[in-house]
């Protein structure tokens, strides 16, 4: 059993002049004997860019997809918990928005779904090496490995010429009481196609996914906030019935709400605590908008 003193995160808000592009900066620090490593799955998020001191992790996608030793990883748009072992490290993490990836890389978001990659040797990621040198160190304080962050990000590129659609598409999206893709782009002032293409591009895959992930983190991240609850407790409105939310758990999660709750989450239980700490409880999920 890995102890809460053994993991230390810290949130970072972005910039107010970047704050649609990111979910959050994170620093973590993980402090484990020589050679005892963790196990945690991560679960279905927005792309991440993450940067390791030593020791970097091996993490792996349910298809057999797996990068090990890589000391910066990439990671695309997910719908599917990724499995990762850690040992004693710190490290940085990126979470980027759909307006993020639009903004930062600008490539078909739904060609980089549910993808781990060695970001130095990636021709899409690879932009975001020069970060190696600052986060993949001790060397700095938070603060400065911070600033560094911000400043290389405001550096990088401009906005997009589609950004008002991108976001209202996102805010949209993450309305509770979204069900129909019809109503989605209603909302949103679009025909059903071209939210099918602006969803795709810049969010990695279809209305009607994101919907149904969105319900399902929902769910989940209301049940790892309150770890004394019951899956019950904390079902999403939309769900027909228990039986509707435990297919479409396995359907994202790749296993039962049960044998999920059976395994180690030490470091995503320490991140929903210091994000609860934080910001309180969120109405949404993880990574609506601020």
């Amino acid at each position: 059993m890995i102890g809460q003193d053994s993991i230390d995160v810290r949130f970072f808000a972005p910039p107010a002049d970047l704050a649609p592009c990111f979910t959050t900066f994170y620093r973590l620090e993980v402090d484990l004997p020589p050679g005892e490593v963790l196990e945690d799955w991560l679960q279905p998020e927005w792309a991440n860019l993450r940067f390791f001191a030593e020791n970097a992790p091996t993490a792996e996608m349910p298809d057999g997809e797996r990068v090990e030793g890589a000391r910066f990883q990439a990671t695309g748009p997910s719908s599917c918990p990724t499995h990762f072992t850690l040992g004693r490290t710190r490290m940085w993490g990126v979470g980027l928005f759909p307006l993020g990836w639009a903004r930062f890389i600008g490539e078909d978001a739904s060609a980089q779904a549910n993808t781990v990659v060695d970001g130095e040797r990636s021709p899409l990621f690879a932009r975001f090496a020069p970060l190696c040198g600052k986060l993949c160190t001790r060397a700095y304080s938070d603060e400065e490995q911070f600033a560094f962050l911000t400043a290389f990000f405001r550096k990088l590129a401009d906005p997009p010429r589609d950004q008002k659609r991108i976001q209202r598409v996102h805010e949209v999206m993450v309305d509770p009481h979204l069900l129909q893709v019809e109503e989605f782009a209603r909302k949103c002032g679009l025909s059903k196609r071209t939210l099918e293409r602006v969803c795709a591009r810049h969010f990695g895959f279809s209305p009607r996914l994101l919907l149904r992930r969105q319900r399902l983190m929902r769910s989940l991240a209301a049940y790892m906030l309150e770890p004394e609850a019951s899956w019950s407790a904390v079902l999403d409105r939309h769900y027909h019935d228990q039986s509707h939310f435990v297919h479409e758990f396995h359907a994202f999660m790749r296993c039962s709400p049960s044998e999920y709750a059976a395994k180690p989450h030490p470091v995503m239980s320490a991140f929903m605590a210091e994000r609860k700490r934080v910001w309180g409880s969120p109405a949404q999920t993880l990574d609506d908008p601020q």
